[in-house]
């Protein structure tokens, strides 16, 4: 009996050959997984591919649900944004892809895990922290990093292909390097490898149109949460997975979402890359909106600051462990009166806010408006600027003594 790999394959060039190649240098039977997390048409013609290219069976499980209430749930709830503009699309598929490969691995009795993520990026590290989180006893391959892989390029794989028989729709012509979830689809390569370049929108958008080209009228939308967990949208009962999806296409329609970003991986080179995340961008606005009135200031402030803490943890791949359970637990605190309705237009880009109410809102009329309420004194508020200026008085003060602050 061969021992088995378990390969987490995407249906893409450099997974398709990934499968011959552990055939002939490991002397494995390859079980492909692929993880479903929304990625729509990508995944047609997937079985059929892999089995042509050597595989023993393929996986295909549907982790959308899980995907979108275990991982893409908790990240709204913080407010988790990577470096003031990226909605951790991949970083937050990344995990639960892990968790179900070590399940098939487990299921299977195989003795390794294969990806295909490069030396040079962040998927390599996310991919291996879960399954060493998980199953530290499995064996981990990867394939780019692996001593006996030696093909460097795109002509060089499908090369490879040819000589062993496997005739795939791939061609050698350059395209963009493309990630797509139900929460977003990136753009890296061609014209974006250099940041002095604009992005070719016209050839690049595949979930959204640009501002420019967005419809002349705005457009209401309306959408409810129940502890943090939207549950409605234009006062139809959905699924987190449905709420995302049906925001895309709304999202996509007015040019909301697109972001043009260089930012910092965690090997420690920047990358370019654009990303359309128009359903993600509209549902952490809405959340947003909501907290805004629910939350008190000093809660606030410490989500905020726990809230990129842990962006950083899931965009370092560090999902499973302690200390995203942690702040998981503490986030999830919060959320127990963030219940409530937002409403919103979308206008060429913009989501502009239209009114939001919630039954546990700490705005009240009486204290804020500018007319006098019964609730609050004009007049308490000099004793506490007194005492809340006290040290910067006292400090001017003794400047004043040492002749350093005129009179």
């Amino acid at each position: 009996m061969k021992e088995k790999v378990v390969l987490a394959y995407s249906g893409g060039l450099d997974t398709t050959v990934i499968i011959p190649w552990l055939k002939e240098n490991y002397d494995y039977e390859v079980i492909c997984v692929c993880g479903n997390c929304g990625q729509a048409e990508e995944l047609d013609g997937l079985e059929e591919r892999a089995l042509s290219s050597g595989a023993s069976k393929l996986y295909i499980e549907d982790l959308t649900d899980e995907f979108c209430d275990d991982f893409i749930v908790p990240c709204v709830q913080a407010h988790a944004v990577y470096e003031n503009k990226y909605l951790l699309g991949t970083s937050m598929a990344r995990p639960v892809i892990a968790k179900r490969l070590v399940e098939v691995a487990r299921k299977e009795g195989a003795t390794a895990i294969c990806h295909g993520a490069t030396g040079k990026g962040n998927d390599q590290i996310r991919f291996e922290l879960g399954i060493k989180a998980l199953a530290p006893d499995l064996k981990i391959i990867a394939a780019w990093r692996d001593p006996k892989w030696n093909l460097n390029s795109r002509e060089e794989e499908i090369e490879y292909c040819r000589q062993h028989g496997i005739h795939l729709p791939f061609s050698a012509d350059s395209s963009y390097s493309r990630d797509r979830n139900l929460w977003h689809i990136s753009h890296e390569g061609l014209e974006l490898e250099n940041p002095a370049n604009e992005p070719n929108y016209e050839h690049l958008l595949v979930l959204s149109t640009t501002p420019e080209k967005a419809p002349d009228t705005p457009e209401y939308v309306t959408m409810t949460f129940e502890k943090g967990v939207p549950v409605s949208l234009n006062g139809k009962k959905m699924k987190v997975s449905e709420i995302i999806a049906e925001l895309n296409v709304l999202g996509g329609k007015h040019g909301i979402g697109i972001i043009d970003i260089v930012e910092n991986r965690v090997v420690g080179m920047k990358s370019r890359g654009v990303y359309e995340t128009p359903g993600g961008t509209i549902l952490y606005e809405a959340h947003q909106q909501l907290e805004e009135l629910i939350l008190d200031r000093d809660t606030y402030a410490l989500k905020t600051d726990l809230g990129n803490k842990f962006a950083q943890v899931v965009y370092e791949g560090k999902w499973f462990t302690p200390l995203r359970e942690a702040l998981q637990a503490f986030i999830e605190s919060t959320q127990r009166y963030v219940t409530g309705e937002v409403k919103f237009k979308f206008y060429k880009g913009n989501i502009i806010k239209a009114g939001t109410t919630s039954p546990y809102s700490l705005y009240n009329e009486s204290i804020a408006s500018f007319t006098t309420g019964d609730m609050y004194d004009h007049h308490d508020a000099e004793g506490f600027i007194n005492l809340f200026g006290l040290s910067t008085k006292v400090r001017a003060l003794k400047l004043q003594e040492a002749g350093e602050l005129k009179k």
